[in-house]
């Protein structure tokens, strides 16, 4: 019975999620499995592999042959560089002690890389907030700017009528002080002439 390890689709439409199996490869993809070795969760960034490392070795000491995106997942988590070692280990080129110490250093140098793939896309994101943030108070305090602006424009024509009505009234005081100065004028006149 050929053996595959290859991906088994779960999650919902347009959010996909996958189990790494080893299933017969005679079965449909989402149908009977022999074994679930990990997960995969390409929704995230960076992707979430959660793979059992000693059974996908094992599986593949047995003969178990790795789809195409099965292989890639299998060699980021180090399952294959592990098969490798082993074959090393059993035709005697390493022992165990030098292959575990080989597969530790490469797994604390993964775990490095994708902590600072991690620490970057941080970085990068709070970059990108704060950008967004200072924009939204560009925009922000333009819109202030802006109605600060209407209201003195609203303002300004309304003190010009107050100052026009002020300047009216004061006319119109004057005249009525001048029409008695008139009225006073015109009647020493007419006395004058009575005389």
């Amino acid at each position: 019975m050929p053996v595959r390890i290859r991906l088994q689709r779960h999650g919902k439409k347009g959010k996909p999620f996958f189990w790494i199996v080893a299933a017969d490869a005679r079965a449909k993809r989402d149908g009977k499995f022999l074994d679930k070795i990990g997960t995969y969760n390409p929704n995230t960034n960076p992707a979430t592999i959660d793979l059992n490392v000693d059974s996908a070795v094992q599986w593949l000491n047995n003969g178990a042959q790795p789809s195409e995106t099965a292989k890639r997942l299998l060699s980021y988590k180090g399952a294959l560089l592990k098969h490798h070692l082993q074959g090393g280990v059993a035709k005697g080129a390493l022992t165990q002690e030098q292959a575990d110490a080989k597969f530790a250093a490469w797994v604390a140098e993964k775990e490095q890389a994708v902590a600072g793939k991690v620490a970057g896309l941080t970085k990068d994101q709070a970059a990108a907030k704060a950008k967004a943030l200072e924009a939204e108070k560009a925009v922000n305090q333009a819109r202030i700017d802006a109605a600060q602006a209407a209201v003195a424009a609203a303002e300004a024509p309304a003190e010009e009528v107050a100052e026009e009505v002020a300047e009216e009234v004061v006319a119109e005081e004057a005249a009525a002080e001048e029409a008695p100065a008139a009225e006073e004028a015109t009647e020493e006149e007419a006395t004058e002439e009575e005389a």
